[in-house]
C-alpha cells in the first residue's frame, strides 16, 4: 500500500472528512515519526510496532564489479519493530 491507498482508505471509512484533511492528517503523523527519529527519539504505536534509529559503524565494504576495497561511511539507519498485537494478526490470520 502507497501513502495516496492509506490515504483514500481512510478518507472512505471517515466520510465526515475530506479527503485534503485526512491527507494533512498523515502527513502531519509520518512527519512527527520522522522528525522523532532524526532526533534519535523512539516511536512506539502499541500494538502496532516500534519505529528507532540505528547506527551502522563504518566499515570497508566491497565494489561488486571489481571487488575493490571501498569504505562505506557510519550511518544511521531506521529500524522498525513489529508489536506483538501486529505479530499475532499476522501470524493466526486475524481480522
Amino acid at each position: 500500500m502507497i501513502k495516496s491507498e492509506l490515504v483514500q482508505r481512510i478518507a472512505k471509512r471517515n466520510p465526515q472528512l475530506f479527503q485534503r484533511d485526512v491527507e494533512n492528517i498523515v502527513n502531519a503523523i509520518l512527519d512527527e515519526i520522522t522528525n522523532a527519529l532524526a532526533r534519535g527519539d523512539r516511536v512506539e504505536l502499541r500494538g502496532f510496532g516500534a519505529f528507532s534509529v540505528k547506527r551502522r559503524d563504518a566499515r570497508v565494504g566491497r565494489n561488486p564489479r571489481t571487488g575493490a576495497p571501498v569504505s562505506v561511511e557510519e550511518k544511521s539507519v531506521p529500524f522498525f519493530k513489529t508489536g506483538k498485537e501486529m505479530r499475532e494478526r499476522l501470524n493466526d490470520g486475524g481480522p
